[in-house]
């Protein structure tokens, strides 16, 4: 049996790409190209072969396509209904809070939808998480979202003046500081770990060594891993990790007492000259410690796109002072009532993207576009992108029984009244890191919610399009956006769901692993359109 990729449904057309003219030259496409399912369990091929069998693999098909090949996609039994919001409004005020959406009926509706109408007899919805090793699907529609938040903001575009793209632009790398030892590292063009030829021979407190003269693959559990574990400081490095995100409040909160300093106002009043405006990422580090990536914007008083008071360098000198002296004292974790002054680690890296006029050169160090493809790559990462595959890396495990001995001795510390690390040991599958991997500033640029919104009206559309035999193609893309971007309140109709959870994931073995071809399949084809558009010659 032969499984190809261009199956009804299982295609790019998961994807955020259509499948086009050209795609007969993608070498994933065709007969000749199936699908990668050598995975397949033979659970999973017999059911395979029963949706064959049984003819609902089409049904199967479709409903992919749907979800976009998601990995474990939400099944959903009820119905809805749409209403015309005129109609339902005083209804909706007076009747539908107290009475719940049965009295809404009152109102004929426009449109209904069943489950019992899907083509499996169930509402599949894709589960929308982040984590590539959960979903590679969904978490590259993430990705994407992340990817023109961030462009957004940058070159304007989405409801943000195109004018941003004269504005300062920072590029800021913040890590964690060291914690009593130095860790085995990765030579990327092939060196050794550490070799500190001054102190060879030196040994610690505790008679290890403090030079590594291996090259170390990046695959080596030894990676990351201190060179001493009885000189590094466990416990501190956690309570840095949970503390991490106050540490970012208060640089941002300092940043801006710098700059109204500097710019000889009251701080009060700073919102009446300039703003900074930001987006920011968290990785972790092989070491099992997050450093953030932040791009840090300038504007004036007029909100995004409006001149900046100061250029790109100023501001770089501005955040670098701040990050100097930044600290934060973290509260005791046992008995022994010792506080930890934190800040961050002393390699920080600060460059300019854009010192005030616009950027377009392409042989530029550093390009805002780059900026903003590295960012929304690491927002669909984890923890997990450091573990190796098969098993965790000894210090990662050593971290994350950490985070329990310190909410063991924190409970007994604060006997559960206002314990600050109550909830360190529902974290410690994080290695402590509670914060949000991707945070903005209320006006860097559009929501991912607003994007999200627009990706249903769209959907929407196009479904009302083809139910009324019209055409999209008469819509220019600027009314197109400014339709699918448009407030809540110019929605012209009330959609009323009824629906009950029936589980996550495909209901056997063989749908996931087709879904989980299909999906890399769609990204293999992503990739191959972006290296053909590259290739291409400008006229």
């Amino acid at each position: 049996m032969t499984l190809i990729a261009d199956a009804p449904g299982i295609h790019s057309d998961a994807s955020s790409s259509t499948w086009d003219s050209d795609t007969a030259s993608f070498p994933g496409y065709g007969e000749d190209a199936p699908l990668d399912l050598s995975g397949l369990t033979p659970a999973g091929l017999q059911a395979v072969t029963t949706r064959l069998l049984d003819k609902t693999f089409d049904a199967f098909a479709e409903t992919a396509a749907a979800v976009k090949n998601c990995a474990r996609p939400i099944r959903l039994t009820g119905r809805s209904r749409t209403f015309d919001r005129s109609e339902v409004s005083e209804l909706r005020a007076a009747l539908y809070k107290t009475y719940g959406p049965g009295e809404v009926a009152l109102a004929e509706p426009v449109g209904t939808f069943s489950s019992d109408e899907a083509p499996l007899g169930v509402l599949y919805r894709p589960c929308g998480n982040r984590r590539a090793d959960i979903c590679p699907s969904c978490s590259r529609t993430y990705a994407r979202d992340t990817f023109a938040m961030i462009d957004a903001g940058l070159s304007g575009g989405k409801t943000v003046s195109a004018t941003v793209a004269n504005n300062p632009l920072l590029f800021a790398t913040l890590t964690a500081p060291s914690f009593g030892s130095h860790v085995h590292r990765h030579d990327k063009n092939g060196g050794r770990c550490r070799p500190r030829s001054r102190d060879k021979g030196a040994r610690c407190p505790h008679g290890r060594p403090l030079s590594c003269m291996a090259r170390h693959d990046d695959t080596d559990a030894l990676v990351g891993a201190p060179f001493c574990p009885d000189c590094h400081d466990w416990t501190t490095a956690i309570v840095w990790q949970w503390w991490a995100p106050e540490l970012w409040r208060r640089t941002t909160i300092e940043l801006k007492r710098a700059l109204a300093k500097r710019l000889d106002v009251p701080e009060s009043l700073l919102k009446n000259v300039a703003s900074v405006q930001f987006v920011k990422v968290a990785e972790y580090q092989t070491r099992g410690l997050v450093h953030f990536h932040a791009l840090l914007r300038l504007d004036g008083n007029d909100g995004p796109g409006s001149p900046a008071p100061l250029d790109g360098i100023d501001l770089a000198q501005l955040l670098a002072e701040t990050i100097a002296k930044v600290t934060f004292e973290a509260p005791p974790v046992d008995h022994t009532g010792v506080t930890r002054l934190l800040s961050w680690g002393k390699q920080v890296d600060i460059r300019v993207v854009r010192d005030g006029d616009r950027t377009d050169d392409p042989e530029a160090a550093l390009t805002p576009g780059q900026v903003a493809g590295y960012l929304a790559k690491y927002a669909s990462k984890d923890v997990a992108s450091i573990r190796l595959e098969d098993i965790t890396r000894p210090h990662l495990a050593r971290l994350t029984s950490t985070c329990h001995d310190i909410f063991e001795t924190s409970d007994a510390l604060y006997g559960g009244q206002d314990n600050p690390y109550e909830l360190v040991k529902k974290w410690a599958h994080m290695l402590g890191f509670r914060g949000h991997f991707s945070t903005k500033s209320r006006r860097y640029s559009i929501t991912l919610g607003q994007l999200r919104r627009a990706r249903v009206r769209y959907q929407q559309l196009v479904a009302d399009a083809r139910r009324n035999g019209e055409s999209l193609e008469e819509i220019s893309t600027a009314d197109m956006e400014a339709r699918l971007l448009a407030d809540d309140e110019d929605e012209t109709t009330l959609v009323i769901g009824e629906w009950a959870y029936q589980g996550t994931g495909w209901t056997n073995p063989g749908d996931e692993a087709l879904a989980l071809a299909a999906a890399a399949r769609a990204r293999e084809y992503d990739q191959w359109k972006a290296q053909t558009k590259d290739r291409t010659p400008t006229r």
